[in-house]
Order: C-alpha cells, then structure tokens, then sequence
C-alpha cells in the first residue's frame, strides 16, 4: 500500500523559528510521516531560494542586490547555503535518535520556480533563457540524488520521498512572470517543455511528490509526478476532471486543509464528493514559517487524518 493513504499526515515543509534541532524534534514527533523541516525566518540563505541554490550541483550562485544570481565560481553565500541544508540533516539525524521513521520526505524548489528566482549573468531572470532551464533541471537533478543519498545513508532503514515545489509554475505557463524591467513578462514556454523540465528534475528519486498551492494549479502537469499536493481551498471544480483522471492512474493525493479538525473532513468529503477519491493524505495549505503555533497545527491534522 502507498504511504500517501487515508489515516496519514505530513508537513508542507517550512516551520517557525530558527533552531533547526527543536524543528527536528516537532515533525518526528507530531506527524505520521515526518519531514526534513525548512526554516526561512534563518534569512535568504534558507527560504525557498536559498535552499533551492544549496542543491544545484556544478552550478554556482550568489547573492546580489537584486537577489541570487549565476555565478563563474562557488561563492561564499553559495557555500553557506550549503552549510545551513547540511545543518538541518545533521539536526534530524541528531533528533531521531538512532531511530528510523519507515517514511521521511524532503523538499526542495522545484526548476521551474528556481528559473523563475536566480539571474542570469545579465541580469535577466534564468526564465528568459530556454538553455540556462535545462541546466537548472539537470543540475537540480544530480543535487538532489547527492541529497536523497545522504540522507539515505543516515537513515538506512526509511523510505525517503521527495517533494518539489513549484508555486510559480501557472506564472510560468500563462506568462506571468515579469521581466528585469518589470515593463513587461516573459514569454510562457511550450506545456511540452515545462513537463520535459520537470521530468528531469523528477528522475532524481523513484518516489515524488509535486506541489503548487496557487490558484487552479496544473493538475496534469503535477501528475508527472508520483503524487500530487495542493491545497483544497485552491482547487476549482473546473478542476475535478483533471484530478479525477490522475487519481485513476494511481497519483497520491496530499491535500492541503484547514488547521480545524471539523472543517477538515468537510473539505475533505467534498473532495471526495466530487472526484471520488478514497486515499488522501492530509498536509496544511501551505508551509508554517508564520504559524505561531505549529505544534498545534499540526496536531490537529494527525487527529482529522484519524478521523477520517
């Protein structure tokens, strides 16, 4: 049976604070399937640009006043991001105490949101440069088999997965991301491109998740994918054939729902309602960086998980 079933919760990724040892110890205690926790409020070195850069292989950034940017040669920022990721496995590995949770996810941005992040030498948006994405997907790709590796080799006995966020992703494909000069945006690429891309970066591990938690997200393009995640509050019955089909072929589903235990099984029966689906996992509607209580978050959605 797959880990994305009925009865299961997890985490989106980000959470509150900055100790990446007490994040550890809230996700492998309080979920069913615990996540390498992500912690942005550490700065840009560990929001979900920073973290992006930290697993690029063979490709080096740095920051620049605009923000990230492609660089000739490793960089200090560059190498500090790095550090900060390796810090938080040290952090899980340390906090699970010789233990091995059966599942674990890790999450990291996905190509084409990074595209839409890290400059060109010229200033422009990597986006603007069909070649400079498939090198984003190539390299993200060997980075994060290098990640899933290490964290493998820590965890022998845990089924990894791994997660790709892509919350820019309709901004890709309806050409709503602006240019340098924010005068005007850049042009969408081909469907085909944008699954091409994504399939490289998702070749890195056997067992993946896509998730975009914007308006309307592309639900067959999610589907590359071994499950999808979004949030319930996002989706538009428009959107219920195109779910109802990825359903059919077997995509996990990780919905995202309300903290409310009660609210929580009313999305999810109208969900279900609608497209049938009977195996769900259960996540927020997105990350907790500014949740002030996350602890209660997220026991609130291990309980509505039970219930259903």
């Amino acid at each position: 049976m797959t880990v994305w079933r009925t009865g299961t919760a997890t985490g989106v990724g980000s959470l509150p604070g900055t100790d990446p040892l007490e994040a550890a110890k809230l996700v492998l205690g309080e979920l069913p399937v615990p996540h390498l926790p992500e912690l942005p409020n550490r700065g840009h070195l560990a929001d979900i640009a920073g973290r992006g850069a930290a697993l690029l292989a063979d490709l080096h950034v740095d920051v620049q006043p605009t923000g990230w940017r492609f660089v000739p040669r490793s960089s200090r920022e560059g190498r500090r991001a790095k550090d900060l990721l390796r810090q938080d496995v040290d952090a899980l590995e340390l906090a699970a105490h010789g233990s091995h949770p059966e599942h674990l996810k890790l999450q990291a941005t996905g190509p084409w949101t990074l595209a839409t992040i890290v400059e060109l030498h010229r200033g422009d948006k990597a986006l603007a440069d069909h070649q400079a994405v498939a090198d984003i997907a190539q390299s993200l790709a060997e980075g994060l088999k290098q990640h899933v590796a290490d964290v493998q080799r820590r965890f022998p006995s845990t089924r990894i997965h791994l997660q790709l966020d892509e919350p820019s992703l309709n901004g890709v494909l309806h050409a709503g991301i602006p240019t340098a000069s924010g005068f005007a945006t850049l042009r969408a690429p081909s469907r085909q491109t944008v699954r091409d891309h994504l399939r490289s970066a998702l070749e890195a591990h056997d067992s993946t998740v896509l998730h975009c938690c914007a308006r309307r997200p592309p639900i067959e393009l999610l589907a590359e994918a071994t499950a999808i995640s979004v949030d319930a509050a996002m989706l538009d019955p428009r959107d219920d054939d195109a779910l109802g089909a990825a359903l059919e072929q077997g995509t996990g589903l990780l919905l995202g729902v309300p903290r409310d235990v009660k609210a929580a099984l009313q999305v999810v029966g109208r969900v279900r309602d609608r497209v049938g689906v009977r195996d769900v996992t259960l996540t927020p509607p997105c990350g907790l960086a500014d949740d002030p209580d996350a602890r209660a978050t997220m026991a609130q959605l291990t309980k509505a998980a039970g219930e259903l």
